[in-house]
């Protein structure tokens, strides 16, 4: 919302310099885009055009651009509280059809998931394990063990040192510490519950690769690029473990002083 409200404004502004020489054009007239200060105009109308479709938003082109004018001649049509309700509207139809979109893609998500996940189940090495997802419900998680180590699992609370490659059911990879050539360290508590289910019964020096459901992963507000209700791929290896000390608790004050 606040991005085309930006832009609006924006295009507006730079749109100033060059109002007479549009008024005076013809509508037949196309933009000169080896000019600079067209071809900038021009991009930042493509870019409003394309936000607001992207929103699905219907675009009135003849009352867009009548908004354009009539601001830019200093007339504007709208008292500032018309304006605001208006873009209010338009604000809430935007967030009404971003979580339609939403809801559409995570059902496909969620389609392609459970079938991948059927299907994953009867490869050679695969086994299953239960985890509890965040509402407390039981959910299914399947496993592979690459390599195994010798040792200790860590405990709750424990700090994981290891490297993890993440990956959608169709191959794309979307984090991976390998990849950036460096360990990471997570406290147990602050990975998702399919992750941690599985920290906790591994060793140091494990590799292991996790099929993991929504409940058990993102859920239904995955970031962009994983989207809604989408199974996900770790394959993670234990590098080491420690818990954390406790800091110490300071003595109260002796009464009085």
């Amino acid at each position: 919302m606040k991005a085309w409200r930006y832009l609006l404004v924006t295009a507006a502004a730079a749109a100033a310099g060059s109002l007479q020489a549009q008024e005076n054009a013809s509508a037949q007239d196309r933009p000169d885009l080896s000019n600079h200060n067209q071809k900038s105009n021009y991009a930042l109308g493509q870019d409003i055009v394309t936000t607001f479709r992207r929103q699905d938003v219907e675009i009135d082109m003849k009352a867009f651009m009548a908004g354009m004018t009539d601001a830019l001649a200093g007339n504007p049509q709208l008292t500032q509280d018309e304006k605001t309700a208006a873009l209010k509207d338009m604000s809430q139809v935007m967030e009404e059809n971003g979580k339609a979109k939403l809801k559409v893609i995570g059902a496909e998500n969620l389609k392609k998931g459970e079938a991948f996940m059927a299907g994953n189940a009867t490869k050679p090495g695969v086994q299953k394990m239960e985890a509890k997802a965040l509402d407390g419900s039981t959910w299914e998680m399947q496993y592979i063990v690459l390599k195994s180590g010798t040792g200790e699992s860590p405990k709750e609370g424990d700090t994981i040192e290891m490297h993890y490659v993440s990956s959608l059911i169709d191959g794309t990879v979307f984090d991976s510490s390998r990849q950036r050539g460096t360990p990471v360290t997570f406290n147990m508590k602050q990975v998702m519950p399919g992750l941690a289910a599985a920290l906790r019964v591994m060793k140091v020096g494990d590799k292991w690769r996790l099929f993991i459901p929504p409940k058990l992963g993102f859920g239904e507000f995955g970031p962009p690029q994983i989207g809604p209700d989408s199974t996900v791929i770790y394959e993670v290896e234990m590098l080491s473990f420690f818990t954390p000390k406790e800091k110490p608790v300071a003595a109260p004050s002796p009464a009085g002083k």
